[in-house]
Order: C-alpha cells, then structure tokens, then sequence
C-alpha cells in the first residue's frame, strides 16, 4: 500500500514538473515573439519617420505653374478671335506685344503692353483658370498704338484658360472668356537668366544717336542717369553720356525722346577682363515711363 502511494505521488510530482516546465517554455517563446514584433513596429516607425522628414513640402499644381510662368517673358505669337480669324491689330505689332508675371508684395500680378503703356493687374489662379483684376495703366499717348492697346487690354479681363506647354521655346495658349485664343512664347526674363535680383535705374535716352567715341562706326545711345524719390517726384539728374551696350527689350525710337526704367544686373566677370563698365552689367527694359515727340 506505501509503495502505491509512493509511485502514485512520485507520478504527481513528475507530471506537475513537466506542466511547469511546458508554462514556462510557452513563456519564453510568447516573450520572444513579442519582442520580435515589437523590434518590427519600431524600426517601422523610425523609417516612416525618415521618409516623412525628407519628404519635400507638397506645392500644388496652380503654384508649379505660376514658378514657371514668372521665369519667363512672353511674347506674342499668334492672335485670333472666335472664328479663328487673326487680331490684325495685334498681329501686324505682335513682335512688341508682351506679357509678364510677377509675384510682389504677396500678390500674383500680370504686367502687358503693346510698346506703349505698361498696364498691371492682380490675377488668381485656380486649376488652369486665370482670373484678373484691378488693373491699372500709365497714361501716355500711344497714337497709331491704341486700338492694339484697347484690344489687348479687353482680351486680358476677366476669366481665360491657360495651358502651358514645356516645348522649346515654352508656349503659353490663353483663351479668354469670349473665345479668342492668344498664343505666347516665353524667353527667360533677365532674373532667371542672371539668377540674381535686378536694380531698377532710370535713363532719360535722347532720338539722336551718335557715333561711339571709342568707334566711330558704331552709333551709342546718349543717355542721362535720373534719381526719383519714393513718391515718385525726380530728385536727380546725371550727365548725358553716351552708352555702347545694349538693353534688352528695347527698340530704340529716333522719333521720341524717352525716360526707360531698367533692371540692371550685375554680371560675373571673374577670369575675364571687362572692357567698360557696360560689359559688367546685363540691362533689360522694365517700362517707357515717359515718351515726348521730337519737334
């Protein structure tokens, strides 16, 4: 009877070791696998960390088209009203007729002209829909100009589509809200070009050329450096010089004595030597601020 109980006992005791024994295997193998998934989760997280820090700030469509179109300076190529028909008054001129954008101040602005007034409006862009506002105009005299400049500026109001396509050189298509379709081609404005900032000058230019004093062949724009203060009322004037270089934009005008805003910028001449002071800058016309008939 003793050696039963004894086995009996010895029995209990050997099948609770192995029922601890199998607890604590199943532990240590669910501790395991915790840890391992835990490591997953983490090392998970931390790269979705990376990937979120360099990812680059998300621009939308509407603003990768405005960084494109204020890279360049627009000119027109072809004009037609609904009927597919040309805008003769655009078309005979439409070497001289331009459109620019510009971002200043926070506001989306367009800048346009026939080689005449330079008229300015705010714009908002929503998908590939421009609509402009609040334009403003100098208001000069434009003379054989003005039927161009009314048309122009009448196409730009209100609603137009644009579709920019990236050929070379870049075409921009403008359909405004009545069916008559502008088609523009781009230059790299001076800003781009230069990748720097411009200063904006102001030269009076006289009608007459004369012949450069370090060539006698060549003609030279005579022109006069002219200071305004921030009202805009002119404070200074400099010396008529004559200037050998060229302005880009520009068409000289031997029927008009002018005042040009400029944007002059400064080039990089490191390992080569400038000749002037003309070669050390790029100048690029802004706008006729004033144009006066020679007598």
């Amino acid at each position: 009877m003793k050696s039963i109980l004894k086995l009996g006992l010895l029995s209990g005791l050997l099948a609770t070791s192995m029922l601890l024994s199998a607890c604590n295997g199943t532990s240590t193998a669910s501790d395991e696998q915790a840890k391992d998934k835990q490591a997953d989760i983490t090392e998970e997280a931390v790269v979705t960390e990376d990937v979120a820090e360099s990812a680059p700030d998300s621009v939308s469509v509407e603003q990768q088209m405005i960084n494109e179109l204020v890279r360049y300076r627009w000119t027109l190529a072809e004009a037609t009203d609904n009927s597919m028909q040309p805008l003769t008054s655009l078309m005979d001129i439409k070497e001289q007729v331009t459109l620019t954008f510009n971002h200043r101040q926070g506001q989306n602005t367009i800048s346009y002209s026939v080689g005449c007034n330079l008229i300015n409006a705010t714009y908002r862009l929503q998908d590939q829909t421009m609509l402009t506002e609040n334009s403003m105009s100098t208001e000069m005299l434009c003379e054989d100009l003005n039927q161009a400049e009314d048309e122009l500026n009448q196409l730009m109001q209100g609603e137009s589509q644009l579709t920019l396509a990236k050929s070379t050189p870049p075409t921009l298509t403008q359909v405004t809200h009545d069916a008559n379709t502008l088609v523009w081609q781009g230059a790299l404005t001076a800003q781009a070009k230069y990748n720097t900032k411009g200063e904006t000058i102001f030269w009076a230019v006289r009608s007459a050329t004369q012949p450069c004093m370090g060539n006698s062949t060549q003609s030279c724009l005579q022109i006069k450096p002219i200071t305004y203060d921030d009202q805009g009322l002119k404070t200074h004037e400099g010396e008529w010089t004559e200037f050998a270089g060229t302005i880009d934009g520009y068409q000289h005008d031997t029927a008009h004595e002018q005042v040009l805003r400029l944007q002059r910028y400064k080039l990089d001449t490191s390992g080569a030597a400038a000749n002037s002071s003309a070669e050390n800058y790029a100048y690029v016309l802004d706008s006729v601020i004033e144009s006066k008939v020679v007598e």
